[in-house]
């Protein structure tokens, strides 16, 4: 893959990145609020942080490439019950390596994996707040210098198109049985 494709895939994640990186540095917040210390804190931003955000510009590619409609739950639930998993284990392995010296496995590996397949949920509708306000402008910035871009954004302005005219049918529906 060349350089120039690779640079314009990553403009293409980025808000993903981006949306996923703020997440880790949330927890990494709410590490240092519940007391620890600013290196635990820092440690846990890091290592949930980048791999939060490498899974974000998957799912942000995924969207780029048509493959999950924006602004939908499913989609990205089902892309963060395996990707957030997955970042809270490297985050946990991460963590103990630079904290004790040693990586090591959660305890119960199993109980672990379900739990946070459950927290993921929530993770999910966060994230895809934070993408769906972040990449439509993003990707309208960068339009001009990427076609997959102004291509995805085009698709967000007939999505909020659709959207717009079904409320507005909605609306008139309700009026119209309102004067009945």
């Amino acid at each position: 893959m060349d350089m120039a494709r690779m640079r314009s895939l990553a403009e293409l994640g980025f808000p993903g990145f981006l949306a996923g990186l703020i997440g880790g540095v949330v927890a990494g917040g709410l590490t240092a609020v519940a007391g620890q210390t600013p290196a635990w804190a820092l440690t846990a931003m890091v290592t949930l942080g980048l791999p939060l955000g490498l899974f974000g510009m998957g799912y942000g590619l995924l969207v780029v490439k048509g493959i999950a409609r924006p602004g939908t739950f499913a989609p990205a639930a089902l892309f963060w019950l395996i990707g957030f998993p997955l970042s809270r284990l490297l985050q946990e392995v991460l963590t103990r390596a630079v904290v004790v010296g040693e990586p090591g496995l959660p305890p119960d590996l199993l109980g672990f994996f379900a739990y946070q397949g459950i927290v993921s949920a929530g993770f999910a509708i966060g994230f895809l707040w934070m993408h769906e306000r972040i990449a439509p402008q993003w990707w309208r910035k960068v339009a001009d210098r990427n076609p997959d871009a102004g291509a995805v954004f085009q698709r967000y302005v007939a999505h909020s198109r659709l959207l717009y005219e079904q409320r507005e049918q909605r609306r008139k529906a309700r009026a119209a049985r309102a004067r009945r």
